[in-house]
């Protein structure tokens, strides 16, 4: 087992993907982080208002952001041994950081693992309670992660977990596709899209959320 180890950027063939979706000219040096592809799940409209008007948010840290950092400082100390045999995990490395100078990603996988069957998958601990499904933020947040692991190990992802520490640490499993990496690859590129070009994106469909944004008032 191997804890923080910075990977080494391999190249993996990874033709589901087209290599034209960026132009080089304008993401030179722009890198996604599954921080900032949380915020434009949330809303494209937070990439604008945040990169092109540098309008912060309210700092007014919730509670759950301020303990899920205790929880990912400390992650090392949850012992789920026991679950991580149950999905047939042979190994793990730990806060392992990585890039992809491709794809314009990068961020530290919780843990890395190696399992049986020869694929590997993201773990990713969530200071949440489980409810009944893996909300689409989450999911795609594993995802990120799984084509980070796929590009700088060489090495099929097929499947991410994701431990939610105020359920008891239940451990669920996330499906990934190809067709998931397609899509994910699509909204990395509107990202960079809206921070170089600074065009007003459409904002979510899900209008419930917009009740409590913080962006409310200046949102037309």
């Amino acid at each position: 087992m191997t804890e923080g180890r910075q990977t080494k950027d391999r190249q993996t063939d990874n033709s589901f993907v087209s290599e034209c979706l960026y132009s080089d000219s304008l993401s030179a040096g722009i890198y996604v982080t599954a921080s900032v592809l949380l915020e434009y799940l949330f809303c494209p409209r937070f990439i604008y208002f945040m990169n092109c008007l540098g309008i912060d948010q309210n700092e007014d840290k919730r509670f759950k952001v301020l303990k899920g950092r205790e929880i990912h400082e400390g992650k090392e100390r949850v012992n789920i041994d026991y679950l991580r045999k149950r999905i047939g995990c042979i190994d793990k490395e730990i806060g392992v950081y990585m890039e992809s100078e491709k794809y314009h990603i990068r961020g530290e996988v919780d843990e890395v693992l190696t399992l049986l069957d020869g694929t590997m998958a993201p773990l990713d601990y969530k200071y949440a309670e489980y409810r009944e499904t893996v909300f689409r933020t989450q999911r795609y947040q594993s995802v990120f992660y799984g084509l980070l692991i796929r590009e700088n190990y060489g090495k099929e992802v097929k499947r991410g977990y994701i431990c939610y520490t105020r359920s008891r640490n239940l451990l669920k499993e996330v499906q990934i596709t190809d067709e998931d990496f397609v899509e994910l690859q699509s909204m990395i590129k509107e990202i960079i899209d809206i921070t170089q070009r600074c065009y007003y994106p459409k904002g979510t469909r899900f209008k419930a959320q917009c009740i409590d944004c913080c962006y409310r008032n200046i949102c037309i």
